[in-house]
């Protein structure tokens, strides 16, 4: 493309000119860089960020198959701190609680006398206390909690001595496995 500038005329006619040259010169570069450089860098941008799921909510399922309570408070602390975080980013939460072997300590206020989860002296001293907790998790925090109906068969404990609220489930390592296939994080308190 050839374009003259002509110093005839009025200064305002070579200005008006100057400037339609100017304007047609910027207009085809910020084409050029746009289309050669800034979209395909948009582009690789926009592929490499990470896939987010359709909503926000935060999904987590804990996994208790451990006898001791101080490790157990500390995992209903971490579900607290977890949900309180979301509530605090205005986030919606769907936190699963499963209790595997001896996580059924947590479960019953029944001694466990004679089987391999048998309530110790830490325990009793504190059970009334994670009993309350898990309680205010179940009802206000709409935690839901899940037993391994085969620990409490192999034991031979009624299901009307589990804590209500409690869903019993016939393998609680497969209901862990079902929530991880659906998306859920697992954590497990150490």
């Amino acid at each position: 493309m050839t374009m003259s500038l002509s110093l005839a005329g009025s200064p305002a006619a070579f200005l008006q000119t100057l400037g339609r040259v100017v304007g047609r010169v910027v207009g085809r570069v910020l084409g050029r860089v746009l289309v050669r450089g800034l979209v395909p860098v948009m582009l690789a941008l926009s592929m490499a960020a990470p896939i987010q799921a359709a909503d926000d909510t935060q999904r987590v399922v804990y996994h208790v198959d451990f006898a001791d309570p101080t490790r157990y408070s500390a995992t209903l602390t971490s579900i607290n701190n977890l949900i309180n975080d979301a509530e605090q980013k205005l986030l919606p939460w769907d936190v699963h609680l499963v209790l595997v072997g001896y996580g059924i300590r947590f479960a019953t206020d029944d001694p466990l006398k004679d089987t391999p989860y048998a309530a110790d002296e830490a325990l009793n001293e504190r059970r009334a206390e994670l009993k309350g907790r898990l309680q205010t998790l179940i009802e206000i925090r709409n935690v839901k909690v899940h037993l391994c109906d085969l620990t409490r068969n192999e034991i031979g404990l009624p299901e009307d001595k589990i804590y209500e609220g409690i869903d019993m489930v016939g393998s609680g390592v497969a209901k862990i496995a079902d929530l991880q296939r659906e998306g859920y994080a697992y954590l497990k308190i150490q």
